[in-house]
């Protein structure tokens, strides 16, 4: 087990390298198209042509330079510029959105002949209705990301024995601690989790940004000890506590912090109902749900953890009666989200196979951009009656 599963460690530094590679080439492709079609825009004026092409080129290096010390610093000035160069991706991408519709147009007046002497002036206005509508969405979106909404959600489980019980559980998943969100963060979200006076508290992985790093200097397992949950506070793997290399660092971290970490495990909690943690899907030597469960009693509820929500026809499958999952972030900003929509069965929110019940998460925090547009951070609190 030791040999494989630093065999996933290694195989994942390798992918975390090419992908970097690979999205920085895109992400320069990109930058390179919007700069060539504001340079174009303005190019009869010189000193917006100069401002916009300085501008454009600074959020490109804030967005790489937020990247390299978030891995390194904690200090402020690393949040800040962190803070920054992550706007600047959100900025950069509805530029992108704005010029692609802009040449959309541009095309059908080329064929259509519809305004021949006006695509240079309709370039600048609607260039700078797009500036005004991003500034607005900034403003938005990042007040969404801050309000987080908490989702109550009551669920009874079917055909097991009446045993007139209540449990209420927190669940939370995509926290992405780091750098951006970082301890003065991590205190709200422990105090909005004690506040629902939980039962038990699952934290359904991407727990960790990118590296182990920065919550290890921001002592955060201090603060998550702090978490306030009779039955326990339990942790299910999720993509990105591998990203670091270092999972069994990951996994010792959490064990100080008092977070019971499920990896391909069971557990009886209260000889009443089960938690079954599994390991993320980046593990392709996982175990599968029928092994993780063999064996049990199944007129206990059983509730399943895994991050990622592919594949909920195997919960239905082996009777599992409730799954958590989070991963999606349901797309974090339009229009991704409706990317993610069609991507999978259910992005977010509660649905159903059979008996079995369904929450995916749209996660406490976020990756990358500290913007929803279309999507909510939230707290999931399950009332489970059996």
């Amino acid at each position: 087990m030791y040999k494989l599963t630093n065999f996933v460690s290694f195989k994942m530094q390798n992918m975390r390298f090419v992908l970097i590679i690979v999205m920085l080439a895109v992400f320069v492709a990109l930058i390179a198209y919007v700069v060539l079609r504001g340079f174009q825009t303005f190019r009869d004026i010189p000193m917006a042509r100069n401002i916009y092409l300085i501008t454009t080129v600074s959020m490109f290096v804030f967005f790489i330079a937020g990247m390299i010390v978030g891995m390194f610093s904690t200090a402020s000035i690393a949040k800040i510029i962190a803070f920054i160069g992550q706007s600047s991706l959100f900025i950069l991408f509805y530029l992108i959105l704005a010029f692609v519709l802009i040449d959309i147009v541009r095309t059908a007046n080329h064929f259509l002949h519809f305004a021949p002497e006006g695509m240079i002036a309709f370039r600048k206005y609607a260039l700078f209705v797009s500036f005004a509508v991003i500034a607005v969405l900034l403003v938005v979106g990042n007040y969404k990301f801050n309000r987080i909404e908490i989702v109550n959600l009551e669920i009874n489980v079917k055909d097991k024995p009446l045993k007139n019980r209540e449990l209420r559980i927190v669940a939370a998943s995509d926290i992405h601690l780091g750098v951006s969100i970082d301890k003065r963060k991590l205190q709200k979200y422990v105090r909005l989790i004690n506040e629902q006076n939980p039962d038990i508290v699952v934290l359904v992985g991407d727990i960790i940004d990118n590296a182990l790093a920065p919550l290890v200097r921001q002592n955060m397992d201090e603060y998550l000890r702090k978490i306030n949950a009779p039955l326990g506070v339990f942790l299910a793997l999720g993509n990105h506590e591998y990203i670091g290399g270092d999972i069994y660092g990951v996994i010792d971290f959490f064990q100080s912090a008092n977070v019971q970490v499920l990896r391909d495990e069971i557990v009886l909690i209260d000889d009443s109902f089960y938690l079954v943690g599994r390991d993320d899907l980046t593990n392709r030597y996982r175990k599968p749900i029928s092994q993780l469960i063999e064996g049990i009693d199944h007129s206990k509820p059983i509730i399943l953890l895994d991050h990622q929500p592919f594949n909920l026809q195997e919960a239905e499958k082996n009777g599992i009666d409730l799954q958590i999952s989070g991963h999606t972030h349901a797309g974090q900003f339009f229009p991704i989200n409706l990317i993610v929509n069609r991507m999978f069965e259910n992005p977010h929110g509660h649905s159903m196979r059979g008996n079995t019940h369904f929450y995916v998460s749209s996660g406490l925090a976020i990756w990358g951009p500290q913007y929803r547009i279309g999507t909510q951070s939230e707290l999931v609190v399950i009332t489970l009656s059996f």
